[in-house]
């Protein structure tokens, strides 16, 4: 039998089980031929050579030959497959060290560990080999005189075998490295649904480390409960289209079938080699889940790493939730005390609710980040906090109010800012700014300090339309409701004077969203 021809069998590797605790020893799973560069000079060497290794397989994959004839084709033609996994090297070419020079070139400028460089010499007397062991970083030295079809058949196994071992090596750091990347990003997602999407989108880069990932088309989607409702919020591949639709939209009986059996047993799955479903459950009954088809199997290093990433995404789960409760129950105490302060004020019971709106429109539209919108949206409503020390008197006063009264009302700025400015909180730290300067104007004239122009945070700016645009459309106690046109010249009007220009653009642009969100949330206690 030509021990050239196949050896499936001998290389086979036997299949370990090991704790969840230990890290197995990976064993790549790929499919392409090995790439191995002949460097000689003399093309009967190639011919040779080509001829002897003709058949040849090591772990189910064949040879990729790439011939050179002088180390300066060589450098080329590596550049063109910096992949390679062995190099067949003649010393004497060009120059009489000229695979050597190639050899140094490989190790210290390309700075290309991996791929393994036999040197082949018909003249070793030139070469002699310990000196060149010592001197320069090769694998193995042979002369071309004692290298015969079998002991050729051992160099290249051994080479080879020595090669998948590195690169077994580097993908298993790769993927160590993406778990911890990940994992920091993923801890930084405050929002559950960015959250889906970033372990979605890292799972994928995991599942996707192999060299032959090009031939891999990974699909999935991350989904999370809203509403009682699992909804897609991610999506990847051939899901990409899925977004803000509901799982039930998905007809695939095969995949729904995966995602109840995940939500009955409560726990990630692997199914059929080539399917994951990540499966995630909260406190407060929430659930979220992974769903990924497309690779070729997982191997027991792939699905250490799965098991390590999965750990870490369930810790985040479980802070993100507990971070989520936190905010909502801070969020519902300040509407709460913005109701409080309405009711008290015998304002229109959704005025907060409105302006808070709004101001997440105009925050979006005027070019702040989601995460600044959402800060602005959930602050507004304590715009007037302070108005809970205000006399009675003044406060339900039908009539206007004389210069003494109007100084007391004003204060309500400042209380409001004392009220909240000691807090560490993002959220209460700006509803203290807004409750501060959502009086001033922009041409100074404003109260309590007179700020002028961009001196007044944005939140304040852009608070202060939202409230103006709402209190001017609303019956009080102590006005009648504007008609819509008459509330637009006065924005007209008071564009550069009271409000900042460009926020006024933007809220003319903004007019139909704006109207949409007062029909939405209409009055619900009538006159006051």
């Amino acid at each position: 039998m030509n021990p050239l021809s196949s050896t499936a069998e001998e290389e086979s590797d036997d299949l370990l089980f090991v704790n969840d605790d230990e890290a197995p020893e990976a064993v790549p799973e790929l499919t392409q031929p090995w790439k191995v560069m002949i460097v000689d000079d003399e093309a009967e060497v190639h011919n040779v050579t080509r001829l002897v290794l003709e058949g040849f397989q090591f772990a189910e994959r064949g040879l990729d030959l790439i011939s050179a004839y002088s180390a300066a084709e060589a450098r080329e033609k590596i550049a063109l497959h910096p992949d390679l996994a062995m190099v067949l090297l003649d010393v004497v070419m060009e120059t009489e060290d000229a695979g050597l020079r190639f050899a140094q070139y490989v190790r210290e400028d390309l700075r290309n560990a991996a791929v393994r460089i036999v040197l082949r010499t018909g003249q070793p007397g030139q070469a002699p080999e310990e000196q060149v062991i010592l001197n320069y970083d090769i694998n193995d030295y042979k002369a071309k005189t004692e290298l015969t079809s079998t002991k050729l058949f051992t160099t290249m196994v051994a080479s080879l075998r020595s090669y998948r071992h590195l690169q077994t090596l580097e993908t298993n750091k790769r993927g160590l490295q993406t778990i911890l990347q990940a994992s920091s990003s993923i801890f930084e997602s405050r929002a559950m649904e960015q959250f889906s999407s970033g372990v979605l989108t890292q799972l994928t880069a995991l599942l996707n480390l192999k060299e032959d990932a090009l031939y891999c088309k990974t699909s999935g989607f991350a989904a999370a409960s809203q509403d009682g409702v699992l909804r897609i919020v991610s999506g990847t591949g051939i899901y990409e289209n899925f977004v803000s639709k509901t799982v039930d939209d998905i007809t695939d009986p095969e995949i729904m079938r995966c995602l109840e059996s995940a939500r009955e047993q409560r726990q990630a799955l692997y199914l059929d080699d080539n399917r994951y479903v990540g499966y995630f459950y909260g406190d407060n009954g929430s659930e979220n889940l992974l769903y990924l088809h497309g690779w070729k199997g997982l191997n027991q290093w792939d699905r250490y790493l799965l098991e390590i990433f999965c750990r870490n995404v369930a810790i985040a789960y479980d802070n993100i939730s507990l971070n989520n409760e936190i905010l909502e129950t801070q969020r519902e105490i300040i509407f709460k005390l913005g109701e409080i302060v309405e009711n008290r004020s015998r304002e229109t019971g959704n005025h907060v609710k409105r302006v808070a709106e709004y101001c997440g429109v105009l925050a979006r539209a005027a070019g702040l980040s989601s995460d600044e919108a959402a800060v602005l949206r959930f602050a507004s409503p304590m715009h007037d906090l302070g108005k809970m020390a205000i006399p009675d008197s003044i406060l339900k006063k039908p009539g206007k109010l004389t210069d003494e009264e109007m100084d007391v009302m004003k204060s309500h700025t400042t209380i409001g800012y004392d009220m909240l400015r000691h807090s560490k909180r993002e959220l209460l730290g700006a509803a203290a700014t807004i409750a501060l300067q959502h009086h001033e104007r922009h041409d100074g004239k404003g109260y309590p300090n007179g700020l002028q122009g961009h001196d007044i945070h944005i939140y304040a700016r852009i608070a202060s339309i939202a409230d103006v645009f709402d209190a001017l459309g609303v019956k009080r106690v102590y006005k009648d409701a504007w008609p819509m046109e008459e509330i637009l010249a006065h924005f007209h009007a008071q564009r550069g004077t009271q409000f900042d220009p460009e926020l006024v653009d933007v809220f003319f642009n903004s007019l139909d969203s704006l109207i949409a969100i007062r029909d939405a949330f209409p009055d619900v206690s009538g006159e006051c």
